[in-house]
């Protein structure tokens, strides 16, 4: 398909998606130049055409022309009419042999006859159309040539620059898949470092809980003995008062005595006790 500057003028490059190429404005002074110089080139093609068919309807009518009966007539170039060239004399039989002879002497000089007005201009004419043929194929070969060089140059410009954008976008994808890489990198090294700690932790927390399970269950297990040593100290105390009755001193000798001691499982359990509820509170 033959490239005209309505296409250039038209011509729309897909736009980067991570940045510019060559500079827009550069590039669209280039292709403003091309559509000129393309528009210059069909203008002067038309007009070569024009006048090669101006030529050939020309050269038509001359030769049209020449055919008719009278042809200087029929020429418009000439201003004034040209009268038909006179007859020659008809020689004498006498003088036949001697005319022949000078005929075949001078035949090779045909010069000396002159042309008609209407061949020459028809060779005129044919001169001016063969030079105009020419110029119009110069021309037009030249216009070719010109416009051929130009598409090569724009696609050879359109090739750059379409292959440093796919080498930009390559780059800028090797990039962020490197970027890409090392955050999930150093995002899943975090993640194992958090885990650990959290690990760690959990592990001490459980091991601080199973001390402090152990001591409450210690606890426990003396308070039960406590509980129930007591409740048979108080129980055998009881049994001796219901015992003993009457058998109590005087109110003055009891006022006096000194009470009965605190047997020791009493008061050191006590003790223990107090000593290992705060040693569980902490204090």
């Amino acid at each position: 398909m033959a490239l005209s500057p309505e296409d250039v003028v038209n011509k729309r490059f897909n736009p980067t998606k991570f940045r510019e190429g060559y500079d827009q404005d550069e590039v669209d002074d280039f292709l403003d130049e091309v559509v000129v110089e393309l528009r210059r080139l069909n203008q002067e093609n038309e007009e070569l055409r024009q006048r090669l068919v101006a030529g050939e309807a020309r050269i038509n009518e001359l030769q049209r022309s020449g055919g008719s009966a009278a042809p200087v007539a029929a020429a418009p170039a000439e201003p004034e009419p040209v009268a038909a060239p006179e007859p020659e004399p008809t020689p004498e039989p006498v003088a036949a042999a001697p005319a022949a002879a000078e005929a075949t002497t001078f035949a090779p000089t045909p010069v000396a006859v002159p042309e008609p007005d209407h061949v020459s201009d028809t060779t005129s004419t044919n001169n001016l159309l063969q030079l105009a043929r020419r110029l119009h194929d110069d021309h037009v070969r030249e216009g070719v040539e010109k416009r051929d060089a130009l598409i090569a140059e724009g696609h050879a410009t359109a090739a750059r620059v379409v292959s440093d954008a796919q080498e930009q976008q390559r780059q800028l994808v090797a990039e962020g898949e490197e970027t890409k890489r090392q955050t999930l990198a150093d995002a899943d090294e975090k993640k194992r470092q958090t885990l650990g700690q959290l690990e760690t932790q959990k592990a001490e927390l459980e091991t601080e809980r199973a001390g402090i399970q152990s001591e409450i269950d210690q606890l426990r297990g003396f308070e039960s003995e406590y509980r129930a040593q007591l409740k048979s100290y108080i129980q055998g105390q009881l049994s001796e008062l219901e015992n003993a009755g009457s058998l109590a001193p005087e109110s003055s000798d009891a006022a006096g005595a000194t009470p009965a001691a605190v047997p020791s499982f009493v008061a050191a359990p006590v003790t223990e006790s107090a000593e290992r509820s705060g040693f569980a509170r902490g204090e």
